[in-house]
């Protein structure tokens, strides 16, 4: 699975430490704001969520499991500046099972199936753990794509196509370059053991397409 399943991954237990020191210092816990004031952060308004919405036009929603992101407010609290590309090691069906799976710890913000259809299972406001690094989980959106490493057709004109489109839309919306310091592998993360994508995904095809989407 492309996504890391790590407790570390999404910082699970130093958030916990967090809102247990928070509910010390404050006797019947703090709001989101004195937290977010203790971090050293700006206080600022959380944007509004509608239930079912997606960051990406023409997604499916489908929830991953509260226990495998942690609630934010990005870019607010966290700026995001990079995308991840991951590959599942699994097909569709199973992708889904685990990111909803409470224990499994990890999930991605987007899965992309072979036929194009893009399904978004975290909102791009919150942390996903989708990379085994804490720092790279804030300042990231994760896309997964279904298939295998070392199959070459997993990877079809419809995969590429649509998530060229969603890493442009992303790239947009946060002024993210479309380049390969910013659009980068799994296996590029720092201290990830993953290999995905792997060397059958086309790297000069996949950017050249999300040039030209992002306009």
């Amino acid at each position: 699975m492309g996504a890391t399943q790590a407790g570390a991954a999404g910082g699970g237990q130093t958030r916990r430490a967090v809102l247990i020191g928070g509910a010390v210092l404050a006797g019947a816990g703090l709001a989101h704001e004195a937290l977010t004031r203790l971090r050293g952060r700006p206080s600022v308004a959380e944007k509004p969520r509608v239930p079912g919405a997606v960051d990406f036009p023409g997604a499916r929603w489908i929830p991953a499991s509260p226990a495998n992101y942690r609630h934010a407010n990005r870019p607010a609290d966290y700026a995001v500046d990079r995308v991840v590309v991951h590959v599942t090691q699994g097909g569709y069906g199973g992708t889904v099972e685990v990111f909803q799976d409470p224990a499994h710890q990890a999930a991605a913000h987007y899965v992309v199936r072979a036929d194009g259809g893009v399904t978004q299972m975290v909102r791009e406001l919150d942390v996903a753990f989708h990379t085994g690094n804490r720092s790279w989980n804030e300042r990231s959106v994760g896309v997964e794509h279904v298939g295998f490493v070392d199959r070459a057709s997993s990877f079809t004109d419809a995969m590429y196509a649509a998530s060229a489109r969603l890493t442009a839309t992303v790239c947009r919306r946060y002024g993210i370059p479309v380049d390969r310091e910013h659009v980068v592998g799994h296996a590029e993360v720092p201290g990830t053991d993953h290999t995905d994508p792997g060397r059958y995904w086309d790297w000069d095809r996949y950017l050249k397409l999300t040039r030209r989407a992002h306009g």
